[in-house]
């Protein structure tokens, strides 16, 4: 979480041009790939987060939240939950 509503305007806007830390960049490319197609995931994309210094169990933790949060948005999606 961020009060910083330039980072997250900056984010919103697109993260590959937001001042991010290489390894938060890295991070959001991954879930990018997982949420766009998840079969394309390959071990270049686990290598290249070990690269960046996540361990394994932070890319299954990375990949759980992420495909969490995929599946819940689709769920709310479905049944119209928020839309007036």
């Amino acid at each position: 979480m961020t009060l910083d509503e330039e980072l997250v305007a900056a984010l919103r806007d697109d993260y590959r041009t937001a001042p991010l830390a290489e390894r938060d960049r890295v991070m959001l490319d991954y879930v990018a790939q997982l949420t766009t197609d998840a079969t394309r995931v390959t071990p270049g994309h686990h290598e290249r987060l070990r690269a960046a210094g996540f361990d394994d169990r932070a890319i299954l933790q990375i990949t759980l939240i992420a495909s969490w949060f995929n599946y819940i948005n689709r769920v709310a999606d479905a049944l119209g939950v928020g839309r007036d």
